[in-house]
């Protein structure tokens, strides 16, 4: 079975544990969400491929969900001692080789998808990773400006997570660079010729939002024939991990599973969803889902351990087996 996943990090790591726990034996390409990428200290980071790199191949901090295990920070302690700004955002020193991988393989010419496959060739991922795109898109978010009352500005997304907590309200979330990007190599075929395409239960703004958001990527999830399935990130009112209930805020949308599968909407009506798994505490809204167009099923979301996310995996399966018949 061919399946493509478009993922952002640590839930969408989480959520590809538990398919390959499922479906040893499946062929999985995942599109990684690389709006949350940024360059720190002449380095390019990216945050979520490297989640799914280091996850998927053994080497990610168990304790912290992201960045490698038995990390020490020797760098980022001699960089603050220099006064190097961010400090907010530090950068574990195995980390840092393969960032200085990356960055040496783009100053060289290479685009991010081959980068990605050489980075991931150490791993022995039992994935084919893909970054979204080759070209650059950055995720920033509109704030209010603290230092000028009453004015708001733009700041990138890992200064708005990492350094401020999502506490202070997103007024906008803006793609920098997305409308003139192309899909990476490999992207469009891997959603064209798959079995069943999955949205797991990664921010539906900032991480699967920014993948569909390439153009030609939405309108080729639309096209493929494969029954497209989403994993709600939001249980009762909060989401499962990190902070997608803020910036659904941004966006107008109310953080409940209904409202979310409404905002990615059925295929049958534009958007891009042909099924949408909730959690059991939220079955009363599975009436409200089916009326939009979507085949909506109630399971146990929380993904508390591997056994448990496999389980959820095996549903979003089953269901695009259903959809498909």
């Amino acid at each position: 079975m061919r399946l493509t996943v478009l993922a952002g990090g640590v839930g969408g790591s989480t959520f590809l544990r538990g398919l390959l726990a499922a479906r040893p034996d499946a062929e999985i390409t995942v599109v990684g969400n690389t709006a949350d990428d940024i360059t720190l200290f002449g380095l390019r980071v990216c945050p979520d491929l490297d989640t799914v790199m280091y996850t998927l191949g053994g080497g990610i901090s168990k304790e912290r969900g992201w960045g490698r295990e038995d990390e020490t920070w020797v760098v980022k302690e001699e960089l603050a001692a220099y006064g190097v700004e961010p400090t907010w955002f530090g950068l574990g020193d195995r980390d840092i080789a393969t960032h200085l991988v990356r960055t040496q393989m783009l100053d060289a010419g290479y685009g991010l998808a081959a980068v990605t496959e050489a980075l991931c060739a150490r791993w022995e991922l039992p994935v084919r990773l893909l970054p979204m795109s080759d070209d650059r898109v950055e995720t920033h978010v509109v704030v209010d400006d603290p230092e000028n009352p009453g004015t708001r500005k733009a700041i990138h997304f890992q200064e708005y997570w990492v350094r401020l907590h999502a506490e202070v309200p997103a007024h906008q979330i803006l793609a920098i660079g997305q409308d003139k990007a192309k899909p990476a190599p490999g992207v469009l075929d891997a959603i064209a010729e798959c079995d069943a395409l999955i949205l797991p239960p990664s921010n539906p703004v900032v991480s699967v939002g920014t993948i569909l958001g390439v153009p030609g990527i939405r309108e080729a999830v639309r096209e493929t024939a494969a029954p497209v399935i989403g994993v709600s990130p939001i249980i009762g009112t909060g989401p499962v991990r990190g902070m997608a209930d803020k910036v659904l805020a941004a966006i107008g949308v109310e953080s409940t599973a209904g409202a979310v599968a409404r905002y990615y909407g059925s295929r049958a009506a534009g958007g891009v969803l042909d099924g949408w798994l909730i959690d059991t505490s939220d079955a009363a809204q599975l009436e409200s889902i089916a009326a939009a167009g979507i085949h909506a099923q109630a399971v146990p979301l929380w993904m508390d351990d591997e056994p448990k996310t496999a389980a959820i995996a095996t549903a979003a399966v089953v269901l695009a087996e259903a959809v498909r018949r």
